[in-house]
This record gives C-alpha cells, sequence and structure tokens, in this order.
C-alpha cells in the first residue's frame, strides 16, 4: 500500500467515525449554527476583499493585499483557537496498527492544510483578485496573488499548531509568536526613506516577478513548518502514551490545606479542587492561560487607550472577572468523568462537589479584582462598577454556567494536553455556554440605556448578590436534575474516557 492510498483511507476512517457518533443527533444544532457562522464570515471576507480590491485599483497598488495580510494573518490566528482542533485524538488507535506512525501524522497534518476553514479564505482573495484584473492587473499577477495569500493562510494553520502544541508545554512559549508577528508589522514604523518602508515594498509588489518570489518563499516556509509540525507532534504524542515523567531528584513538598478540613466534606472537595488544579496539567494550563490574559488586559486597559470607550471598558471589565469561570466551568464534572463512580456511591457527594466548585470560583474573583485596581487608580474604572461585575459573575454568570453540570458527560484527560478530547457538545450546551457569555453583557447594556451609571451598575450588583446568596437553593436545583439523568452522563463518561 502506497502513501497515497494509505491518505485517502485514513481520511475515509475519519470521515465514517464523524457519520456513526454517538452524539451526532445532539450536535446537529452546534453544526447548523458552525454553517451559519461560516456563511456570516464569508461574507463579511467577501466585502473586505471588495474593498481592498478597491483600493488595489484606485492606487494601481495590486500588492496592498499582501501588506495587509500580517493584520490578517494575526486576526486568523486567533481565530484558530475557536476554529481549529488541535487534539490529534484519531492519531492514537492507529498508533498500536501495522503502520508508520508518522504517515497517520502527516495525514493529519495534510487535513489541516486543505481544510475548508482554509479554504474559506479565497473568499477574500477572489473578489480583490477580480476587481483587480478588471482594472487592468495582468492575469499572471492575479493568479500569483491568489496563491500566494492562499499559501500564506496554510502555513499560518501549521505555525498556529505548531504555537499551540508548545504553548501546552509551557507559557514561556508565547514569547515566539509575539516575535514573529511584530517582524512584519515593523515597517509600520519607519520613515519612508528607510530601506524596508511600506512604499518601498509596494513598489516591489508590482509585477508579477515579485509576486511568484514570494509564494516559492511562503511555500518553503510551508514545506519547513510541515517537516517541524510532523516531528514535534509525534514526539509529544509518543511522551504522553508512554506517561513520560521528569525525573526529580528532591522529594516533592505535599501541601495539605489542613486549614480547610474545619468545612468538614466540602473542605475535602475543596482541597480535591485544589489539588486538581495544582497537579493536572490541562486544567493548570486554562488557569495560567487565563491569569495571562487578566494581566494583558489589565495593564492594556490601565496603562493605554486602546479601550477607553464605554463599550470596550465595560466589555474587558466583566470579561476579565468571568474568563476563568467560563473557562473551567464550561467542561464542569468532565475532570470528575474521570472517578465519577466513586462520587455516586455516596448521597448528595455531588452537591457538595458543586458547593467546593461554586465557593473556589467565587473566591478566586479576587485575583482580578487586586489585578485591575491600577485600572481603578487611573479613573478607567469604578468602585462600583468593579464590585456590579464581580457580583455579576458570581451570582448571574456562575448561575448560568453551573446548568451545564447536568449535561456535560465527556470525560476530560487530565494530563494529555496533544491528544486531550474536546469532546462533542450539543446544542443546548452550546446555548448555555452563549448565554453564559453575553446575557449579562446585554443585560448591563440594557440597564444603562435607562438609567444613569452609577444607577445601573447598583441594579445589576443587587442582582449578581441576591443571586449569590441564593447559592443553596439553584445548586440543589441543579444536583436534583443531574441525578435524574445520572445513568446517562455515567454512561457518556465511561464511553469517552
Amino acid at each position: 500500500m502506497n502513501r497515497l492510498t494509505m491518505y485517502r483511507l485514513l481520511r475515509r476512517n475519519v470521515k465514517l467515525s464523524e457519520k456513526r457518533n454517538p452524539a451526532l443527533d445532539e450536535s446537529k444544532v452546534a453544526k447548523v449554527m458552525m454553517y451559519i457562522g461560516a456563511v456570516v464570515m464569508a461574507i463579511y471576507m467577501i466585502f473586505i476583499g471588495s474593498i481592498f480590491g478597491k483600493l488595489a485599483a484606485e492606487e494601481d497598488e495590486p500588492g496592498i493585499l499582501l501588506l495587509m495580510m500580517p493584520f490578517l494573518l494575526i486576526i486568523d490566528f486567533l481565530l484558530r483557537f475557536v476554529t481549529q482542533q488541535t487534539p490529534m485524538v484519531f492519531v492514537k488507535p492507529y498508533l498500536l496498527m501495522p503502520m508508520p506512525a508518522m504517515t497517520v501524522v502527516e495525514s493529519y497534518l495534510l487535513s489541516l492544510v486543505t481544510s475548508g476553514y482554509n479554504m474559506l479564505w479565497l473568499t477574500l482573495l477572489l473578489p480583490y483578485a477580480f476587481i483587480n484584473l478588471v482594472a487592468g492587473v495582468s492575469f499572471q499577477v492575479v493568479l500569483a496573488l491568489v496563491i500566494c495569500g492562499l499559501l500564506m493562510v496554510m502555513a499560518n494553520s501549521q505555525w498556529y499548531l505548531l504555537v499551540r502544541t508548545l504553548v501546552a508545554r509551557s507559557l514561556l512559549w508565547w514569547a515566539l509568536p509575539v516575535a514573529v508577528y511584530a517582524l512584519p508589522l515593523l515597517p509600520l514604523f519607519l520613515d519612508d526613506s528607510s530601506f524596508i518602508s511600506l512604499d518601498t515594498l509596494a513598489d516591489f509588489f508590482y509585477e508579477a516577478p515579485a509576486f511568484w518570489l514570494l509564494a516559492l518563499v511562503v511555500l518553503a516556509l510551508l514545506l519547513a513548518l510541515l517537516f517541524v509540525n510532523r516531528q514535534v507532534q509525534l514526539r509529544f504524542i509518543r511522551k504522553e502514551l508512554s506517561k513520560e515523567q521528569k525525573k526529580s531528584v528532591a522529594m516533592k513538598r505535599v501541601i495539605q490545606f489542613t486549614f480547610l478540613e474545619r468545612f468538614g466534606l466540602a473542605g475535602e472537595y475543596l482541597k480535591l479542587e485544589l489539588k486538581s488544579i495544582m497537579r493536572n496539567k490541562s486544567i493548570l494550563g486554562r488557569v495560567k492561560m487565563s491569569l495571562v490574559l487578566v494581566v494583558m488586559l489589565s495593564g492594556l486597559i490601565s496603562f493605554t487607550d486602546v479601550y477607553d470607550g464605554s463599550l470596550g471598558l465595560n466589555f474587558w471589565c466583566y470579561y476579565c472577572f468571568a474568563i476563568y469561570g467560563m473557562t473551567a466551568l464550561v467542561k464542569i464534572m468532565s475532570p470528575e468523568g474521570n472517578y465519577i463512580d466513586l462520587l455516586m456511591t455516596q448521597r448528595e457527594n455531588i452537591l457538595l462537589l458543586l458547593k467546593a466548585k461554586y465557593y473556589f470560583h467565587v473566591a478566586i474573583l479576587l485575583v482580578p479584582l487586586l489585578i485591575m485596581l491600577p485600572a481603578v487608580i487611573n479613573g478607567k474604572f469604578t468602585v462600583m462598577m468593579m464590585l456590579a461585575y464581580m457580583l455579576l459573575t458570581s451570582g448571574l454568570c456562575y448561575f448560568i454556567i453551573f446548568q451545564l453540570a447536568v449535561y456535560n458527560k465527556q470525560t476530560l484527560p487530565l494530563n494529555s494536553q496533544v491528544m486531550g478530547k474536546n469532546g462533542v457538545e450539543s446544542g443546548f450546551q452550546l446555548l448555555i455556554e452563549m448565554v453564559g457569555m453575553f446575557a449579562p453583557l446585554v443585560l448591563v447594556g440594557v440597564m444603562l440605556l435607562f438609567f444613569e451609571e452609577d444607577t445601573a451598575y447598583a441594579v445589576m450588583a443587587l442582582l449578581g448578590l441576591v443571586l449569590t446568596v441564593a447559592h443553596p437553593i439553584w445548586l440543589r436545583n441543579i444536583y436534583r436534575r443531574l441525578m435524574k439523568r445520572k445513568y446517562v452522563n455515567m454512561e457518556g463518561f465511561h464511553a469517552s474516557r
């Protein structure tokens, strides 16, 4: 069997596994929403490509799009956190079969390069090329431009996969994409007399040979990223499968959290929550990522005028409080799916676990509160605004997101980072997540239309306080509904381990 036949066989197996997935019926609503999002994105990209194309035709500079690609690739890189699946779950079954493991990894990488999301960028490139072709640009230039732009997007997909894999090992790797994306933006800060100014680059990208030369450079970069990725991905997959661990000479100090023993069994579950974060890579990674984002956003808000508008300040103030809860709690009960049978042995174990999770996530709100104090000192946020969003997060946001405990039934691997499973979510779960993310902001926006800021924030703080104080009532309601479908959930946890 040659390599091409193996690629086709693996691709067919992936499509068959998607069709036979028992959760396919549950995710139909999510798939419809995904298709609607793709159509909306295509419309926006056609609009952007037409605007850039008209600008390039008027200025007689067909290379304008290539000068804008660094900005577009940064946006593309961020969008891939939502659209591109990095865990290579489908690789695992084939590693025990008599076929080269490298071929399986290569098949996965090639499927990413030719993915529908990458092809969607043609909706931006083709309108731009068509407008320039009508304006008198040669067909060779237009063809080279489209090929070059598509190759850049493909290379960006491989670059994202590499960065995401390395960042899962250490957050220090974030310095790599920051440095790489800063280099193409360097001409913006240079004057026109500089050798690599924008005017110099625009003049260079005018004739067909320049476009073809850049296309060859980008193609070489794409091939290099494919080669590096195939080595890195296979190495990390094998490392996770073999459960390799770093050898430590010194004995590790075990933290007992004895001060939590006074809270009885709820304190034991608080210990479990804290130790799960400290010892499990996938959970610890979410904590670190959220902390980095809050620090970065707090710095931007406090010391720059990037988000000085009322909408921007309200938006980011809320998300600085809610970002960790939304990141961790969308998978609520999923880590516990690894040992759900033990939790079901005694009555109300799950209720105490939910209470412990809630107390922990309420307490953790003090961290963004302290981090955002410079924004209060600099007059960007008011004390009432901070209090309102903190209580709105502990009350309304957590009330909505905790409902997912009833419906989540996909086990989250605790230490797998490259090959961890994201799980298939139903449309109802996706709806709960969207409501939790946007409902509090919509409510605040409506309140600000009818009341003064201080009055609106006071009403929001009161609403959040009421839901926070009433947490025993709605947590018990969640517990009762969860126990009614406990066998369905346990079956899902067992099947997804």
